[in-house]
């Protein structure tokens, strides 16, 4: 097998993969109606649910083409029962994109807006849902990607589910790194897409959720064809095959990656996550950056960095720097603030990181960015 030149991605998504995952898409060609492909959808569906802990009599997963977003449609509009209303407990660009495909779709919703540097305020999320006895579905993002900052899952859902409300969470990029039980954190639904925490290719997303739910949705209003979650759920179990066509490719390259998840081990992954989210802070503490959330609030996948006060700093620059020495590190997306993103994402390790920085101070001395960075504000 060839070697292929290795990057280091440190932007949230799509992850660095591993050159088996990688060469997994060069497969005969088969049509995706063949009983053996239907078989692999089978196993496939399966393997996502125990990602999460799920007893799979309770619990399914339902696999679509497309990105992450697409997930948030799915749920929000198939979910949510006529004469209802959605709440969304908003921090953050991802959670703040729920409310767009609310207001996309014209679904009642709140949007219970809390600041992006901020975790949500429980007794605000209780006081909406005791004054507005119509919400059917509470939705929120876990690890907010734009910030870093990790909600409070378990607790959002208890309380919505204390006033009789599903619950649907985004966790895009949580979802096979940061270990989830479903049940036990008061889940419903949960999401994810291929190439973040399974460290597989774009093109395959998928929604784990509570079956019983799901099945009640059947007689919900049918807001979309191709994102409509029991049409597609009812065909896999009539069928074992996806409605539309399959990203075939790359569910080859998703059961591949999933091998290598069940070899690592949950907590040794989660272990070596967590070693280079600290190597990642470590190397920012040397040159003197700042990162906006609270330690203690972040998720351990993503650091938001502030721009420093440097009349010759700029993003692009560093950024085409590493970027020639395979080294991608992302722009921020929180408004107001200018900020870039540096992840603990993928087939990666802390020696990585270590040689990253190398590579980083490089680019600041290069641009004649004074070491360590300069801030005009003290720090709160």
């Amino acid at each position: 097998m060839k070697t292929i030149k290795r990057n280091i991605l440190l932007n949230p998504g799509p992850s660095t993969t591993t050159d088996t995952v990688k060469y997994a898409q060069v497969v005969p060609d088969i049509c995706p109606r063949e009983k053996e492909f239907g078989g692999l959808m089978r196993g496939l569906r399966e393997d996502l649910v125990r990602i999460v802990h799920g007893d799979p009599e309770a619990y399914t997963a339902v696999l679509f083409c497309g990105s992450g977003t697409l997930n948030i449609d799915v749920c929000l509009n198939s979910l949510l029962p006529e004469g209802k209303k959605v709440l969304v407990v908003n921090n953050g660009a991802y959670s703040a994109r729920a409310v767009e495909i609310c207001e996309y779709y014209g679904l009642p919703h709140i949007d219970l807006r809390f600041a992006a540097d901020e975790r949500p305020d429980l007794e605000k999320v209780e006081q909406v849902l005791k004054e507005n006895p119509d919400i059917a579905l509470v939705h929120t993002t876990h690890n907010e990607t734009g910030t870093g900052i990790l909600n409070p899952v378990r607790e959002i859902g208890a309380l919505a589910h204390r006033y009789g409300a599903v619950f649907t969470v985004d966790t895009t990029s949580t979802y096979a790194m940061r270990p989830i039980h479903i049940r036990e954190d008061n889940i419903d639904f949960c999401m994810a897409s291929a190439q973040k925490g399974l460290m597989a290719m774009t093109g395959l997303s998928f929604v784990v959720g509570n079956r019983r739910l799901l099945e009640a949705s059947k007689d919900y209003p049918k807001r979309s064809y191709y994102c409509n979650l029991y049409l597609q759920y009812d065909y896999f179990e009539r069928t074992g095959e996806m409605h539309f066509t399959p990203p075939v490719q790359t569910i080859y390259a998703a059961l591949q990656a999933l091998k290598e998840y069940w070899a690592e081990g949950e907590e040794a992954k989660w272990e070596r996550h967590t070693r280079v989210f600290e190597a990642i802070h470590a190397g920012l503490a040397e040159l003197g950056f700042r990162d906006i959330i609270k330690r203690e609030w972040q998720a351990g996948l993503v650091v938001s960095v502030l721009y420093p006060d440097d009349p010759n700093w700029d993003f692009e620059k560093v950024h085409d720097y590493c970027y020639e020495r395979g080294f991608t590190i992302y722009p921020g997306k929180i408004s107001q603030m200018d900020t870039f993103r540096l992840c603990a994402l993928g087939a990666i390790d802390e020696p990585d990181i270590r040689d990253f920085f190398a590579v980083f101070r490089e680019a600041l001395e290069e641009n004649q960015i004074a070491v360590p960075v300069v801030y005009q504000k003290e720090e709160r």
